[in-house]
C-alpha cells in the first residue's frame, strides 16, 4: 500500500557489494550455508558436538547431515498490529524478470545501473526470499534503508509495532520504528543463487530486483506472516525526483562477475 511519496533534491549513486551476512545484520539475514567446506563426511558428529561449527550446528540424520539451528529467525508482530487481525504464515512465489542494465547517469555511460523508484516495508512481519536455481549467472540485488527517527521523517502515523523505552519483549526488541527511509544511508548488495536473505520486520527494502541474462527469470519462494490489512501487510514509499531530463534519481550500480 502506497502511503507516501518522497521528494528527491539530489541525485544519489551508491555501488552494491557482495552480500554477506555481518555487513547485512543491521537488516536482517543471510541465509547460507555458513561453512559450506565442512561436511558430513569430513567434520565429525563429535567435532560439531565440541562446537567447532558456527550457527547452533548438530549432527543429524545419523550423522549424515549437519543441521545448522541458528540460522535466521522469523518474527510474527501482528498481536501488535492496530487492527488485532492475527496473522498467519504464507508461502507464496515470485517468478522475477531480469531487470534490464542502464547507463546511471542517463548518457553515454556504461549500462551497469538499475533505478530505485520505490522502497516498501513490513511492519509486522519478517519476510524470506529463498532463490529456486542453480545457475551461477543469475544473481539478485538486495537493497535496504536505515529508518529516519519519527520527529525527523514524518512517518509517525503509520502503524508499526513501535519500541517502547526500557522495555524489550519479543514484540519491541530490535525495531526500527515508524519513521520513513533513510534514504542518503541507502545500501545495496548482490546475492547468489546460493543465498536466501530476511529482510527484518520494520526494514525497509526495494521490490525483488533479479540479474541474469535478458529475458530470464529467478523463481523466489518467500515465506512471511501477513493479515491481509494493507497499511499492516505492507506500507511503500515512491520516491520522486521531479520532472524532466534533470530530475533527481537514485542509481544502484551493479559489479559485474562479483
Amino acid at each position: 500500500m502506497l502511503v507516501r511519496r518522497i521528494p528527491l533534491t539530489e541525485p544519489l549513486a551508491i555501488s552494491a557489494v557482495p552480500l554477506a551476512r555481518d555487513a547485512f545484520a543491521p537488516y536482517g539475514d543471510v541465509v547460507a550455508n555458513p561453512r559450506p567446506a565442512s561436511t558430513p563426511s569430513n567434520t565429525s558428529p563429535e567435532a560439531i558436538a565440541r562446537g567447532e561449527l558456527p550457527c547452533g550446528a548438530v549432527s543429524a540424520n545419523q550423522g549424515t547431515a549437519i543441521q545448522y539451528k541458528g540460522l535466521a529467525s522469523m518474527r510474527d508482530l501482528y498481536g501488535a498490529a492496530p487492527s488485532r487481525k492475527a496473522g498467519s504464515p504464507r508461502m507464496t512465489m515470485y517468478v522475477c524478470g531480469a531487470r534490464t542494465l542502464v547507463a546511471g547517469g542517463g548518457g553515454e555511460e556504461e549500462a551497469d545501473s538499475v533505478e530505485i523508484k520505490v522502497l516498501e516495508r513490513h511492519p509486522f512481519t519478517t519476510q524470506t526470499f529463498v532463490p529456486l536455481t542453480a545457475d551461477g549467472a543469475k544473481r539478485y540485488l538486495v537493497v535496504v534503508a536505515p529508518t529516519l527517527d519519527a520527529a525527523r521523517g514524518d512517518g509517525e502515523d503509520l502503524p508499526v509495532p513501535v519500541p517502547v523505552p526500557d522495555i524489550q519483549d519479543e514484540t519491541t526488541a530490535g525495531l526500527p520504528g515508524p519513521g520513513l527511509p533513510d534514504l542518503p544511508r541507502l545500501r545495496a548488495f548482490v546475492a547468489t543463487a546460493e543465498q536466501a536473505v530476511t529482510y527484518g520486520a520494520g526494514t525497509w527494502h526495494a521490490p525483488m530486483i533479479a540479474l541474469g541474462p535478458p529475458d530470464s527469470t529467478v523463481d523466489f519462494v518467500v515465506v512471511q506472516f501477513a493479515n491481509d490489512v494493507p497499511v499492516e501487510d505492507c506500507q511503500e514509499v515512491a520516491i520522486e525526483g521531479g520532472g524532466g531530463a534533470e530530475a533527481a534519481k537514485i542509481w544502484v550500480r551493479v559489479p559485474q562477475g562479483e
